[in-house]
């Protein structure tokens, strides 16, 4: 719910010193570590204090708090312009944290970071991600509004409150930022404030070489309301005159139909004497005499260092703490009022908060009939639309591609405006589907966005190869622990025709590479019900779920473990790696270990060998993360050590594969680029058939009798598959 309404600004003398007080600690802090960036934290220490002191709904004793709003630093590297607040507001930093700026072990980091220190509520540090990612959480905070209260009038339900931003020339200049700015406008994201520090500068000082559009004007065209607030009076006199920014917030927070922005012009490091308005204060130091003459413009005495009132600190705590105190007491009343007569939004509430899976759950993913191929996207998809009643936290969509991407649920309207729904999406503002356009990386950002926000399960889905214009957002995921999803079709040469821009040969290794993603491969239709499992049971990392375009075979299985003549269960794709078919008598020759569209190809391989009296084992790897989650016995038990005849077998680069197949295994791969063609023909051409792993098992045999060393990879290739250069 929104708080009662704002009266009238009261900025005494206090508030002026305090505000004066943060400006000397961010020239103290960066002085003291040798490195950082102060001029932002000066001049925007009016603003930043106005939001926290005056503004948004917090409470330092409760930083979980539901009804709590939402404060994104997306200039990142200001990151003094919050930790002073989160200090003065009493929001579990001290002042020894500001002094330990930069240093290792500190909870004062050179950007903000999640889960490292309090009161921060998402990793801010690549420019433009904290804005695309506030959009996310704006989202959220509408999808959660009605999942839980959606019958409430505007402002009155306890599920209501605003995002907040701060943003900077960088953050706006990023393509990132217009990509999730446009999807907020289309949304209509009326609890979504952002606050501009138009100041001209950014390290390379004045932003005219490279930065010159009418960014508000672009924001208009966008659909967002836009306000300005020029400190500088058009280049007169320099007055911080804050009761018009608080009245451009209020007016702000009064526009319901729109995201909102507010230009404030100002002077960076305002009122550094010397170094104000330049690129020298942006990214470093004063140094010693500048400092000095900033306490002593300030009315600071410049013998001292990090200078904090007693006064000052108890007004700002005391301030904070008597706002929390009447706002909660509001909120409280109407959570309670509302947790009475909802009882079962209650219930789903307390399931959400502890993000947990309702009991059972699993009893509706869908089963996939065996000897009956399909593609492991178009299973997806039925996963998807059968967890739809059963998992109301769950959604997502795809960047213009959800046909392709088989994201849709069935039934389940779309998330907008109803005005803009369409014949094939009609949709509410408490849909389900979500549409990026062809915004990928946007998309990575909105989803990481309302994962952080808390309540909710969301995914978004594009090609495989286009993961790279993601990469930036999938990374933060996991650097965040962000669960996250994403879904990633098209997966391999597999799709074809669409040739080598189209077909991701790297993709898989290089996501591999990334600490904290788990990428999941799936088999066939049911290691695909199992993969979507495995992701929504973890809530402490991102996950990429990795799909064809082309129909898979999806064979009978038993029930249980693999043996000589029956198939694993696909539970095992849980564990990140299982036996799917025994090796004939039970001890294998060689194993073979395959993931995605490539376990059939181990399959017709293992039949194959065993004509050549050739005992081969098997092993399905959907997710190497899973997998090395497992303890040594397990592991053992799937790959034992002695069986150092090893072949992995994948549609893209070899390179993650090493640790797994030894020093004597070899590796069935695709080292170059593909081509334009039929998927089969491609699979022929390159050499990723079963005849190919018959060839490598005996290969890898030979070299572990005779101790040989792993063959080197063949070096990559520029150019397409069938003309490389």
């Amino acid at each position: 719910m929104n708080a009662s309404p704002e009266t009238a600004l009261d900025w005494s003398d206090l508030d002026r010193r305090a505000v004066d007080t943060a400006r000397v600690l961010a020239a103290d802090a960066v002085q003291k570590v040798g490195n950082g960036h102060p001029g932002t934290a000066m001049s925007l220490a009016p603003a930043a204090y106005l939001l926290f002191q005056k503004v948004m709904r917090l409470d330092p004793a409760d930083d979980q708090w539901l009804g709590r709003d939402r404060f994104v630093l997306s200039a990142g590297h200001s990151s003094l312009t919050q930790y002073i607040q989160l200090y003065l507001a009493g929001q579990g930093l001290e002042l020894d944290d500001v002094a330990a700026l930069r240093t290792y072990g500190s909870r004062t980091p050179g950007h903000p970071e999640y889960r490292h220190t309090k009161g921060i509520e998402m990793t801010t540090g690549p420019l433009g991600q904290g804005i695309a990612s506030a959009v996310g959480m704006a989202y959220a905070g509408r999808k959660e509004r009605g999942l839980l209260d959606p019958e409430a009038p505007a402002g009155q339900s306890p599920f209501d409150h605003h995002v907040f931003v701060i943003a900077s020339d960088g953050d706006l200049q990023e393509g990132v930022s217009a990509e999730a700015s446009s999807l907020a406008g289309t949304q209509e994201l009326g609890n979504l404030v952002v606050i501009y520090d138009d100041n001209h500068i950014s390290i390379e000082d004045d932003t005219n070489i490279a930065f010159t559009e009418d960014v508000l004007a672009r924001y208009a065209a966008y659909g967002w309301h836009t306000q300005r607030v020029d400190w500088t009076n058009d280049g007169g006199q320099y007055v911080e005159d804050v009761d018009a920014l608080h009245a451009a917030v209020q007016a702000a927070k009064a526009e319901t139909g729109k995201p909102s922005i507010i230009a404030l012009r100002t002077i960076i490091g305002w009122p550094s004497p010397n170094k104000q308005d330049t690129g020298a204060i942006h990214g470093s130091a004063l140094g010693a005499d500048e400092v000095r003459a900033v306490k002593e413009v300030l009315g600071f005495d410049p013998e001292k260092t990090f200078e904090v009132t007693d006064e000052v600190i108890a007004h700002t705590r005391g301030n904070v703490a008597e706002r929390a105190r009447a706002a909660h007491e509001e909120w409280d009343a109407a959570y309670a009022a509302w947790r009475e007569k909802n009882t079962d939004a209650a219930a789903l509430l307390d399931r959400l908060r502890e993000r947990a899976l309702p009991e059972g759950w699993t009893s509706t993913l869908p089963t996939f009939e065996g000897g009956k191929a399909v593609s492991t996207r178009k299973a997806s998809g039925e996963v998807l639309s059968a967890l739809a009643g059963t998992l109301p936290e769950l959604w997502g969509g795809s960047a213009d591609l959800a046909g392709s991407n088989n994201t849709t649920m069935k039934g389940e309207e779309s998330f907008l405006p109803e005005k803009r729904s369409t014949k094939m999406f009609p949709g509410n503002i408490y849909g389900r589907t979500l549409h990026f356009g062809i915004r990928e990386h946007a998309m990575g950002s909105i989803v990481n966005g309302i994962a952080v926000h808390g309540l909710t399960r969301p995914y978004g889905g594009t090609f495989l190869v286009f993961s790279d214009y993601m990469r930036p957002a999938v990374r933060l995921a996991a650097l965040m622990g962000a669960p996250s999803t994403f879904v990633w079709t098209h997966d391999s040469i597999g799709l074809g025709e669409d040739g080598p821009t189209h077909q991701p040969v790297e993709h898989l290794t290089a996501l591999r590479a990334i600490p904290g993603l788990d990428v999941v491969r799936p088999a066939d239709g049911a290691e695909t019900a199992q993969a979507w499992r495995g992701i929504l049971e973890r809530t402490d990392r991102p996950a990429g779920i990795v799909l064809t375009r082309q129909d898979v075979p999806n064979p009978v299985r038993g029930d249980g473990a693999a043996d000589g003549d029956t198939l694993a269960s696909a539970e095992g794709v849980l564990r990140g790696a299982y036996v799917l078919a025994e090796a004939p008598g039970g001890t294998p020759d060689v194993i073979l270990l395959a993931s995605g569209s490539e376990v059939q190809l181990a399959l017709a391989a293992r039949e194959q060998l065993a004509a050549q009296d050739v005992a081969a084992r098997v092993v399905s790897v959907p997710c190497m993360e899973w997998f090395d989650e497992q303890d040594d016995a397990y592991r053992e038990e799937v790959l034992p050590a002695a069986v150092r005849a090893r072949v992995s077998v994948e549609a893209g680069l070899a390179m993650s594969w090493r640790s797994l197949v030894g020093d004597a295994g070899r590796s069935v791969s695709l080292e170059h680029y593909g081509a334009s063609g039929d998927y089969k023909v491609l699979y022929e051409k390159f050499g990723i058939t079963a005849e190919a792993v018959v060839a490598a098992a005996q290969e890898s045999i030979a070299a572990d009798g005779a101790r040989q060393p792993v063959r080197a990879g063949v070096p990559t290739l520029s150019g397409t598959g069938d003309l490389p250069k």
